[in-house]
Parts: C-alpha cells; sequence; structure tokens
C-alpha cells in the first residue's frame, strides 16, 4: 500500500517527501483554505514540484459543463495532477468526458460500493471513500474499503485505484492495508503518529542511559 499526505501544506509535504515514504498528495477546498488566502494555482503547482507522483486537487464546480471546464484548466497547471471529481451524476458524466481526454481523475467524496462502481464505469483512476465521515455517522468506513477493494478485484479489466481517505489515526492505516487499499491518504498529523510507539522510545531512552553510566557521554562512541 503506497501512502498520500492529504494536506495544503508545502511544509508538510516537503517533510513528508525527504522521509522518502509519500508517494502523492490529496488536497480538497477545505485544506486549502486552512493555508489562508492563497494563490490557488501557484500553490498545486508548488506540490507538484516537490511530489512527483500524484497531485489530486478539487473542482468547486457543481454542474457538467463547469466541472469539465474547471478540470481541463487544472489539468494544464502540473502533468502529476489529477482532478478530483465528487461523486454523483454529474460527477460521473464529467469523470467519462475526462476520462475519454486522458485527464486522471479521483472520484472523491464516495461513500457506497454502488458509487465505486461509477466511478471505475466511467474511467476514474482513482476513488477516494471517506472512512472517517462515515464512522462519524455510525456506520464501519473501512468496512466500505474492504467492499470496494473485493468487487474491483473480481473484474481484472478495472484499473481504478482504491484510496483511502478521511483517515483519522494510525489504525485506520493498518486496516486500509489489510482490506487490500492501493492507497491511504493520511494527515500530517497521523504520518507522524505512525512512527512513533512508547516502547521504542522507552528503548532508546533505556540505551542512551545506560551508555552515559559506563561510557560518560554520547560523545565517546
Amino acid at each position: 500500500m503506497r501512502l498520500f499526505l492529504d494536506t495544503a501544506n508545502v511544509e508538510h509535504i516537503k517533510y513528508g517527501a525527504r522521509l522518502g515514504i509519500i508517494s502523492g498528495v490529496t488536497t480538497n477546498p477545505s485544506l486549502v483554505s486552512k493555508e489562508g488566502k492563497v494563490n490557488y494555482k501557484k500553490l498545486v503547482q508548488e506540490i507538484c514540484s516537490i511530489i512527483p507522483g500524484p497531485v489530486s486537487t478539487e473542482v468547486i464546480s457543481q454542474d457538467v459543463p463547469g466541472m469539465v471546464t474547471e478540470a481541463r484548466e487544472i489539468a494544464k497547471w502540473a502533468s502529476n495532477v489529477v482532478v478530483k471529481i465528487p461523486a454523483g451524476l454529474e460527477g460521473t458524466e464529467a469523470t467519462h468526458i475526462l476520462a475519454k481526454e486522458g485527464i486522471k481523475v479521483n472520484y472523491t467524496l464516495c461513500f457506497s460500493v454502488n458509487q465505486a462502481l461509477l466511478a471505475a464505469l466511467a474511467g476514474a483512476a482513482y476513488v477516494s471513500p471517506f472512512v472517517g465521515r462515515l464512522d462519524d455517522i455510525g456506520e464501519n468506513g473501512m468496512s466500505l474499503v474492504e467492499d470496494i477493494v473485493q468487487v474491483y478485484r473480481q473484474y481484472p479489466d478495472i484499473k481504478t485505484e482504491v484510496i483511502a481517505a478521511s483517515i483519522r489515526h494510525p489504525q485506520h492505516c493498518l486496516a486500509a492495508a489489510k482490506a487490500g487499499s492501493h492507497i491511504a491518504t493520511v494527515p500530517y498529523a497521523v504520518l507522524l503518529q505512525m512512527a512513533k510507539h512508547p516502547l521504542t522510545e522507552a528503548g532508546c531512552a533505556r540505551f542512551l542511559d545506560d551508555w552515559c553510566k559506563v561510557m560518560g557521554n554520547v560523545k565517546n562512541i
């Protein structure tokens, strides 16, 4: 399973790139708005220059002509841009049009297997089931990821990749990996949590303490 970073914060993306574990980025209007008033195009282009893999950025339009026009413009911003199109009838039609033109689409805000099927049939490169938002209303969001993966596997001609999105904690990443999700897109805070464990920290502290008792300090290596 690959890891994407779900953010529009350039410094966080740069750090993820330095770690060598982030192969893509997903953004949305809410994440961009957190960065304050920015030049949206320049921000996306900067992110695309940092991460060579797919960088998903979302359209704002709600109707098919608007989505398609906006997506065509966004696709010109960088060679690794992926356009996020929301699930629904309008989104499905827009995805079909864009896919025929060779524009990669991330079919986002997916909350059912039926929507995921439409994404694949319309030619989406990615589908993003939102795990955390389903958990918020008392459903099992990761079950949706499992179901989509299982259905896709029955049809080898389906090339759409599953992005487990709306990840809230490291256990979501573990569950996504077990479910066979191609990708999990994680917030920066979750990425940091994935690298930490209290026993690792305690072990490092114990090793250092034992060394210093005998050798004096860490410089005596």
